[in-house]
């Protein structure tokens, strides 16, 4: 395990490094800089003159050789220091230990929400094949899956605003400090999230538990009279989670990058939000961060499910 362990980590690097050169050309190849975003005025007059904003670029670090500000972003990220946002003047690192937490707890709750009707719907809907529960959840699911996640979004702040008089507040609050206020801000998102993944899981469980069922073992255990809830439960459930564990983990990895449609249509202060303005002000320090910090989530939860498969299915090892 160790071993594997090593490789995967050292291969992870390639990945990290690739993703920290694509983004850093990204910034600098679109039109448009922090500098002329900072010092623009509401209406599109600029209020510096080229000499000024020559100055301004030179006190940002922006006039330097592309690879001495490359190096510069790398070297400070290894010593922990992120910089601060072009615009507002906030430390990044800051801003992802003000904004991260709210976003890690909406994409666990989706994550939490869709299991719980997921792992159900599809289960039952293999179980009753052909039947007509089977066709009413696959009809669903199928709706389901062709509805985005911010048109999910929107139905639910119409729905909650038009009918339950619900509006969320637009301010940082945690589980640990505010409950019900945060609360007020996750669910939402979480909701939101959540009901379309719940149909991704219910669609692989319905899948994996159709092959779990026809294989040898199964027919076995109820030619031994064993009930049938157990046969369920113990041979089909246990053996049919991998493929679900996959793709919840690789939307769990997504989610914890923040997603930017959803909480944009419920304006939740979390990092995807953040992006979003981050994009819109050219502000390359935070975007630059942010989607690092993205790609490091995605390797480590990719990572984590693969070491989660040996947990679930003792037959699997590594070396």
């Amino acid at each position: 395990m160790g071993h594997y362990l090593r490789k995967r980590l050292l291969a992870a690097i390639p990945t990290l490094f690739g993703i920290t050169v694509l983004i850093f050309l990204a910034m600098r190849v679109l039109p448009g800089d922090p500098v002329s975003f900072i010092f623009t005025e509401a209406q599109g007059v600029q209020v510096l003159n080229e000499e000024q904003k020559s100055q301004a670029r030179a006190k940002l670090g922006l006039d330097r050789p592309y690879h001495e500000q490359y190096l510069g972003w790398i070297g400070g990220v290894l010593r922990g220091d992120l910089g601060e946002s072009f615009w507002r003047g906030e430390k990044t690192a800051a801003l992802i230990a003000r904004r991260g937490p709210i976003t890690a707890q909406i994409a666990l709750m989706a994550v939490a929400l869709s299991w719980l009707i997921g792992l159900p719907v599809g289960i039952l809907s293999a179980v009753r094949r052909n039947s007509w529960l089977d066709y009413l959840s696959r009809t669903t699911v199928t709706f389901f899956l062709a509805v985005p996640s911010f048109l999910i979004g929107l139905t639910v702040v119409l729905v909650g605003v038009l009918v339950f008089n619900w509006r969320p507040p637009l301010t940082i609050a945690y589980p640990w400090t505010d409950p019900l206020t945060n609360l007020q801000i996750t669910i939402g998102p979480a909701l939101a999230l959540g009901v379309g993944l719940a149909a991704v899981v219910a669609r692989f469980t319905r899948s994996s538990c159709l092959e779990v069922l026809n294989e040898d073992y199964v027919r076995t255990a109820r030619a031994k009279g064993v009930v049938e809830r157990r046969v369920i439960l113990k041979h089909v459930f246990r053996n049919a989670l991998l493929p679900v564990i996959t793709v919840s983990g690789l939307a769990l990895g997504g989610l914890l990058g923040g997603s930017v449609a959803v909480e944009r249509a419920f304006g939740v202060p979390g990092l995807g939000l953040a992006l979003t303005f981050a994009l819109a002000e050219r502000d390359w320090n935070v975007i630059q961060n942010l989607v690092l910090l993205y790609g490091v989530i995605v390797t480590a939860v990719n990572l984590a499910v693969d070491l989660s498969y040996s947990w679930f299915d003792p037959r699997i090892r590594y070396q």
